[in-house]
């Protein structure tokens, strides 16, 4: 039996354990892209990798929490038009993250959360970070799930992900998640692979940070300001 992912990469059902912990930590991650960036109403924010599900309240959250919707303009290959009708003023672009329609500098901050995972190899990473530095004025701000975390929130699985590459992808078909096999739909990251992405990409000066469910971080913050 195959597993099915939704749009959001994951197979929780929504309100479930794993998802409830997703959200509280969602509400950290916002937080500290607000204490990272200092956001103003008269900045833009571009967000990218928006998603279409709406199975989780949270799913957009950037969208949903963010007070200035005028000033966003969220962005992903997902069709997230309902965005503009649910909260007015906001702008929706349909746009592959590694090739981004935008100038050079086109807004103030550039916010991606829980996508670099999800872009494919390594290449494709630093593609991503390349582009959402380019496009970002000030600074960009970046989420990605902690690779060394004891549970895959992906899958809900625990420590299969700590094996080899290879290794993982291989119990993924075998057990009937074939979707999560695939390097193009999960490529996991710990905080060294964020730092030599960045570097890659050109995103400096920036820093890694995470936020944590008890003392273990869940999720890496690429963090990067613009002189």
């Amino acid at each position: 039996m195959q597993t099915v992912a939704n749009a959001q990469y994951n197979v929780a059902r929504s309100g479930s354990l794993p998802v409830r912990i997703a959200a509280h930590q969602r509400q950290k991650m916002y937080q500290a892209f607000l204490d990272a960036m200092a956001p103003g109403a008269p900045d833009s924010i571009l967000d990218v990798g928006v998603t279409s599900d709406r199975t989780y309240s949270h799913s957009n959250y950037l969208e949903l929490w963010y007070p200035f919707k005028d000033r966003v303009t969220a962005c992903g290959l997902d069709d997230a038009s309902f965005l503009e009708s649910d909260f007015p003023g906001m702008r929706y672009v349909k746009a592959d993250g590694r090739s981004l329609p935008f100038e050079s500098g086109s807004y103030d901050f550039v916010h991606s959360s829980a996508v670099l995972e999800h872009v494919g190899n390594r290449a494709n990473q630093i593609a991503f970070i390349s582009e959402l530095w380019r496009v970002a004025k000030r600074g960009i701000f970046v989420t990605t799930p902690n690779r060394w975390f004891p549970v895959e929130f992906h899958t809900v699985l625990p420590l299969v992900h700590w094996l080899p590459a290879g290794m993982f992808r291989a119990i993924m078909r075998r057990t009937g998640r074939s979707f999560f096999a695939q390097e193009e739909n999960l490529n996991l990251l710990g905080p060294t692979d964020i730092k030599d992405i960045a570097a890659a990409a050109g995103a400096s000066p920036a820093r890694v940070g995470h936020v944590t469910l008890g003392l273990w971080p869940t999720n890496l913050l690429l963090i990067g300001h613009k002189s």
